[in-house]
């Protein structure tokens, strides 16, 4: 499915009364519908009833079904818990689209127990609000996850294969909102999502129903926390679950379901304190029991509720599996003793830093602060914030097939095992953002893409970091936004074919719930000098903002960083010309962050690693003092701007600042001296010749692990206890890392390294 996008949903505020109401009191939302279906002694004629009686499957638990068989059952079920004191009521639509109706051969009937189903339960919610004008009853119209997942293959032998594709299950999920929504419901509720991917095809479905025109209710999501490991399904912590679907405006944001009360409540507080909308809850009456059923009464419920209320995490609540009206009246007893909790504005955790991570769960609770509206949050299997505080974001490069011949290679033969170790690789080396590029004239570049992101999403260490899908051609990154559950990066936009197409793009952009690079192109080519730079950003970043209402942090704006070096005259300002871009970006178009693909600067010496690793340091120094955010790098190969000899430091730095007329010249015959082999084992010689407690030092800034056991052992003869060791050289290595870190002279991936060497 591709949508015609028009402006995102609106804010719930300016469509229902709902959003006033959950920050005025807490609402009441009933409990499980099917614990309620199980006590009526049904048999496979209830299901089929006389319109299906002849019907080729057997339809017995088919419980959506019963709302076209036996509406007098579902009805009355609605009423129970309307008389407990719910606000709230689900249609019984848990299974209601074609992907789970197909089990039963029922797919044809979707739209019409759809509007059935909503329409039973409006008019019960009607005949209440009409005996208590005072509490208005509201229906919301469930939608459940299917019965299969857009991120998981089913065969474990086929990590690549998927039973549903993201397009099948957003054409599944509009026609379920079609039916919803003319049924009658006052917002829906997207539920019980074990897999991220399925939601945002929920979503996107939902966005593309207002987009035809439908009626536009607000939207609730409720996800699902299957075990102690705090994840879904699909491997998302709870704050990379919401960073990935806040996309669209929401009347709230839950859990429900797989845990009860006593197990949910710390994933529920995580939520609540990362949410600026209402949050809901409603859990299993307990764990199940050996037999599968449920024995927490509600007195034992209510009381473990009870503590998310006086903590004040909830604006919503209510009951799943094993929950009844009985359940539900404990609720409403004390939600009359109880406000609800309070809705801040942008509420996010702070990333914890190396010290505070080995702090036990209430230590670091203690730790957490409030971030400012316009931290760009991305996620993978787990959330990755940029705030204005942020030092510069590593972006993985190799995985490119444009770029790396190796790859291409993998690739082309279809050796997408070792194609993955690649990736592997760059995540190991401190990689915090993986770039996947597929654009090749041999390849099928969509196929690629898909089979490349299914693969990797069966991998956890590589599915853990956000994905930038970077492509020149939209067909290959919207197949890649329909593989990917986290919150990724588009790579790229620009208003190279006019605004209008600018514009679509970013909107289709947005309903995928993706950050976007925007490239400084426009109709008249690519900007190459300060001024076209800053006058394409500007414009694009008006558009986005005032037209297309485009988060300013999920903006990333890429001035193009071109080669320089050439001996071509026009060159020799590209990269003075950036830097100074970057800088006039961060101080005039406010939120947006910066990015580059940094080996670009250095292809005049391509081949020549000394050189090249040389100019991308100093690029990289002068370019991070003056604002730039993110860049793609190679993530293993990156050198420390204090490590490059001065002579050669000098040399580059001419080239890059346009110092001498003479740089490229200079560096160019300085290139034809260098003989890597040579220089390398010349600088070994020279720091093994250091007093030893100076080797361990110099070991650990560089990440050389081969003499590490001989020389702590040497220092651990010549000092009194072996804790003087740690004490003494090491932790002196690990604060000159800390401080070339924090200076911007070293990134992510040496300090990963200076990190496992100070671990042997």
């Amino acid at each position: 499915m591709s949508a015609s996008p028009v402006a995102i949903a609106p804010d719930p505020a300016l469509i229902s009364p709902l959003p006033a109401l959950m920050r005025q009191r807490l609402l009441i939302l009933d409990g499980a519908m099917g614990t309620m279906i199980q006590r009526y002694p049904l048999e496979e004629a209830d299901f089929r009833g006389q319109r299906f009686a002849d019907h080729s499957h057997p339809l017995r638990g088919n419980n959506d079904l019963l709302s076209l068989t036996r509406p007098d059952i579902i009805r009355a079920i609605h009423a129970e818990y309307f008389e407990a004191g719910a606000d709230m009521v689900e249609t019984n639509t848990f299974s209601g689209t074609t992907i789970a109706q197909a089990d039963y051969a029922l797919e044809h009937v979707v739209y019409e127990l759809n509007y059935e189903s909503a329409r039973l339960a409006r008019e019960v919610a009607d005949e209440y609000t009409a005996r208590t004008p005072g509490q208005p009853r509201f229906v919301a119209g469930a939608i459940g996850p299917t019965n299969r997942t857009a991120s998981l293959s089913p065969d474990v032998n086929r990590p690549g294969y998927r039973a549903v594709t993201f397009d099948e299950l957003a054409t599944a999920y509009l026609e379920q909102t079609r039916g919803l929504i003319d049924g009658g419901v006052d917002t829906l509720l997207i539920e019980t999502i074990f897999d991220t991917l399925n939601a945002k095809a929920a979503l996107f479905a939902v966005q593309q129903f207002f987009n035809e025109g439908g009626r536009v209710v607000p939207v609730m999501i409720s996800g699902t926390i299957t075990d102690a490991s705090g994840r879904t399904l699909s491997g998302q912590t709870v704050e990379a679950f919401w960073h990935s679907i806040k996309h669209l405006p929401l009347l709230s944001v839950g859990l429900n379901c797989a845990l009860g009360a006593d197990q949910l409540r710390v994933y529920v507080r995580e939520l609540a304190r990362l949410a600026d909308v209402p949050v809901s809850a409603y859990p299993n009456a307990g764990l199940p029991n050996a037999f599968g059923g449920y024995d927490e009464s509600a007195q034992e419920f209510a009381a473990l509720v009870e503590d998310y209320l006086k903590e004040g995490l909830l604006n919503v609540v209510g009951g799943c599996c094993g929950t009844t009206p009985q359940h539900i009246g404990e609720l409403r007893r004390l939600a009359d003793k109880y406000g609800p909790r309070a809705v801040v504005d942008a509420v996010q955790t702070r990333m914890p830093t190396l010290e505070e991570s080995q702090l036990v769960d209430n230590e670091q609770d203690e730790l957490t602060a409030p971030l400012a509206k316009g931290t760009t949050s991305l996620a993978g299997l787990e959330p990755f914030n940029i705030t204005p505080a942020s030092l510069f974001v590593n972006i993985g490069e190799r995985c490119n097939v444009t770029g790396s011949r190796a790859f291409a290679r993998l690739i082309r033969s279809g050796d997408y095992e070792a194609a993955l170790a690649v990736a592997r690789a760059q995540a190991e080396n401190g990689a915090q953002v993986l770039d996947i590029n597929m654009d090749e004239g041999m390849l099928d570049s969509e196929a690629v893409m898909t089979t490349f992101l299914h693969l990797i999403a069966s991998e956890p260490d590589i599915a853990r970091l956000p994905i930038m899908i970077d492509s020149s051609k939209w067909t290959v990154l919207e197949a890649g936004l329909k593989c990917v559950q986290g919150k990724s990066i588009v790579n790229s936009i620009s208003l190279k074919e006019g605004e209008e197409r600018f514009k679509h793009y970013a909107r289709l952009v947005r309903q995928y719930g993706a950050a976007v690079v925007v490239m400084a192109f426009d109709e008249n080519g690519q900007a190459d000098s300060y001024e076209r730079r800053i006058e394409i950003c500007e414009r694009s970043y008006r558009i986005l903002t005032e037209e297309v209402g485009f988060p300013a942090e999920d903006i990333i704006f890429d001035p193009n960083i071109l080669t320089v070096g050439t001996g071509i005259e026009e060159h020799r300002n590209y990269a003075l010309d950036f830097i100074r871009a970057v800088k006039w970006i961060k101080e005039n178009l406010p939120g947006c962050r910066t990015s580059g693909g940094v080996s670009n600067i250095s292809f005049s010496y391509r081949g020549n690693d000394v050189v090249r690793e040389a100019m991308h340091a100093a690029f990289l120094y002068h370019a991070i003092r003056a604002g730039l955010d993110m860049g793609i790098v190679n993530a293993g190969q990156l050198a420390v701007y204090d490590d490059v000899p001065k002579d050669l430091l000098e040399l580059c730095e001419d080239v890059l600042l346009n110092r001498r007329a003479d740089a490229t010249e200079r560096l160019v015959d300085f290139a034809e001296t260098v003989k890597q082999k040579g220089k390398v084992e010349v600088v070994a010689d020279a720091w093994r010749s250091l007093p030893v407690q100076e080797r361990l030092q110099h070991a650990l800034v560089r990440g050389i692990t081969e003499f590490i056991d001989q020389d702590t052992e040497e220092v651990r003869q010549q000092v009194a206890r072996p804790l003087d060791v740690i004490e003494g050289p090491l932790m002196s290595g690990m604060n000159v890392v800390g401080d070339l870190f924090g200076a911007g002279k070293m990134f992510l991936p040496q300090v990963v390294k200076s990190a496992r060497v100070m671990k042997k």
